[in-house]
């Protein structure tokens, strides 16, 4: 599998492997395996990732544009700023957050790096 398409396949959210069966049961609720081709993914665990990358370009985004409306609309009141660019940077977190889940979910099949398997051997259980 081409890396690239997986990544469009995660971004769309779809399953990385046969883009048929949907990657997500609810906005953000990972399935347990693709209904159409059976690929499991629980072992490909996006952990907090994707908020971090969500958080980086949301930030990267709205930080110039908030800079450029502050030199070049005449300092605007603050009340104006958190008008705009609250529901703005909320907005593109709820559109973005799920795509970039989809995507470090396919980076991490299309790499095969699936979370340990905890058994209880492994657990450490010391005080």
């Amino acid at each position: 599998m081409d890396f690239w398409t997986a990544m469009r396949r995660g971004w769309r959210g779809r399953c990385p492997r046969c883009a048929h069966g949907p990657l997500f049961g609810g906005f953000l609720k990972m399935r347990s395996h693709c209904p159409a081709c059976g690929l499991v993914l629980d072992p490909y665990r996006a952990d907090d990732a994707p908020a971090y990358f969500t958080i980086f370009a949301v930030g990267h985004i709205i930080v110039p544009l908030v800079l450029v409306f502050e030199r070049y609309g005449n300092q605007p009141p603050l009340w104006v700023h958190a008008v705009l660019w609250l529901p703005l940077s909320v907005l593109m977190a709820l559109i973005l957050l799920p795509r970039i889940k989809g995507a470090v979910i396919a980076l991490l099949w299309a790499h095969r790096i699936a979370a340990p398997k905890s058994t209880a051997d492994s657990l450490d259980l010391s005080p």
